[in-house]
């Protein structure tokens, strides 16, 4: 029998309804992958202790005749920044070290009607801030195909947990590029729905306008399944669309001849490391192979995508995580020895041990454009532009049904190599924040090996609710292209 933790989803759910092996088996099989790998790597934040009981669960069900689902069996990696009920949700942070939720996201209670089985929570970036999982309360997580390398960031967890077979599908979020940018470093697929796909209810707020949840997987189709079970609207979550066109899977293998691909031309503009330049050309040659035809255009507006993200972001960030005071949950302090002396020492010992350094930069940086006499200056014009960014896009889509460009500049780069400078660590975010605040679908696709042994993906761009036609031409351009790298960590 093949090793169980290198099948996909679809096989592993195709195998234990056909009785080929019980999902007790593939349970086990995963745990054990975990156990052999994850110290190295610190992948994972808390395993789920019951997760063998729901595999031989589903095991049950499958002797008695019963349907298990679409992902029924399937073990699956939750990034630590979604509610899971009975299990500890920390996003990363010392602020919530002890948090057990009374309920679970709406994504994750998707995953479990489709009978998806959560194997345990991943490491992140503290509070999902960061692009190289090096902000993380727990440690850095490592790049399973070095380990001297970033898995990239936030849900770095949650790309490693699936690159390294320690589960066949995880969830991420994307507020920025958390989702493309760590698949791209890790060599796996990344998905960014459309803003509104997928509901945000039980997910711990970053920045409200831009969070979206999405699925990791080693296939094009795994991920397409993931969609079709955790997108649709929901009642909890009035940003959640209405939109009932989720034919992923069924739309993977319609023909490209013809469609139309966008190569931004400032897309090409400053340093773009070599060989990530010709992964791009790789995916260009495929897809015109595969019958598309190329057009450029402008997008002269994302040249402010990055100061606009980080305005907006941080703004965001600095309402959102006012919550966390120390007085109905979050970190409290130990006031002991040293009774607080009035309210705002109390709220500023509580804070301030509880949050990281990112976490309170990223908080100060928001409070201060928020502010009286800076609101207009800064968060009110980064408003106007990215309006104006959304236009640009809306404008560009009447001209082409995708954009194709890199994820990053350059390829995985190494732990500690970039922590200590914020600017260039936010510049690495240049390709994806504009899709987040243009609120579209976007994917992460592994192409090539760079010469350092890393994955070198691209990332393709489509119009709101165009995911079927995303997931389509990728289909088509990963079986073109094949990529078959192994990790040799």
């Amino acid at each position: 029998m093949k090793d169980l933790t290198q099948l996909t989803a679809k096989e592993i759910n195709s195998g234990i309804k056909n009785k080929q092996f019980k999902a007790s088996e593939v349970m086990s099989s995963f745990l054990e992958q975990i156990d052999a790998k994850d110290k190295e790597l610190n992948a994972f934040i808390t395993l789920n202790d019951k997760a063998m009981d729901l595999a031989n669960a589903v095991d049950n069900k499958i002797a008695s005749g019963e349907d298990i689902g679409a992902l029924g069996g399937v073990p699956i990696a939750i990034k630590d920044m979604l509610c899971t009920e009975g299990l500890k949700t920390t996003a990363g942070s010392k602020m919530l070290e002890n948090f057990i939720p009374p309920y679970s996201a709406t994504v994750v209670n998707k995953l479990e009607q489709s009978g998806a089985i959560v194997i345990g929570k991943c490491n992140q970036d503290e509070f999902a801030m960061g692009s190289s999982n090096e902000t993380s309360y727990y440690g850095n997580c490592k790049n399973p195909w070095n380990t001297d390398y970033v898995p990239g960031g936030s849900s770095g967890g949650s790309a490693v947990a699936v690159a390294a077979s320690m589960a066949p599908i995880s969830i991420g979020t994307d507020t920025g590029g958390s989702i493309r940018q760590p698949a791209n470093f890790c060599g796996v697929v990344g998905v960014k729905p459309t803003y509104g796909r997928v509901s945000r209810y039980g997910i711990i707020a970053f920045a409200s306008s831009l969070d979206q949840a999405g699925p990791f997987s080693k296939t094009i189709e795994d991920s397409a399944m993931v969609l079709e079970s955790i997108c649709g609207e929901d009642p909890f979550d009035a940003t959640s669309s209405a939109n009932t066109d989720l034919s992923f899977v069924s739309s993977l293998n319609n023909d490209l001849k013809g469609l139309k691909v966008g190569l931004p031309k400032e897309y090409s503009d400053g340093e773009i490391d070599g060989e990530v330049a010709a992964a791009v050309e790789t995916a260009k040659k495929q897809l015109a192979d595969l019958g598309c035809e190329f057009v450029e255009v402008s997008l002269p507006y994302t040249k402010y995508a990055v100061p606009i993200y980080y305005i907006i972001a941080t703004s965001e960030a600095s309402s959102n995580l006012a919550r966390y005071d120390g007085v109905r949950f979050g970190h409290r302090a130990d006031f002991k020895d040293k009774p607080a002396a009035d309210l705002l020492d109390f709220y500023s010992r509580n804070r301030g041990e509880g949050f990281g350094t990112e976490v309170k930069r990223r908080i100060t940086l928001g409070t201060f454009t928020l502010s009286s006499g800076y609101y207009d200056a800064y968060y009110n014009k980064a408003c106007q532009v990215r309006r104006l960014l959304q236009q640009n896009f809306t404008d560009t889509f009447k001209q082409c049904d995708v954009l194709l460009s890199p994820v990053t500049a350059t390829p995985a780069f190494k732990i500690g190599e970039r922590i200590a400078d914020p600017i260039t660590m936010y510049k690495n975010d240049i390709f994806t924040t504009s899709t987040n605040l243009a609120g579209l679908p976007g994917l992460s696709l592994p192409v090539a090996l760079h010469s350092n042994g890393l994955p070198v993906g691209v990332q393709l761009t489509a119009g709101a609710f165009q995911e079927s036609h995303l997931l389509n031409i990728a289909h088509k351009l990963e079986q073109s292209i094949g990529f078959k790298g192994e990790i040799h960590s």
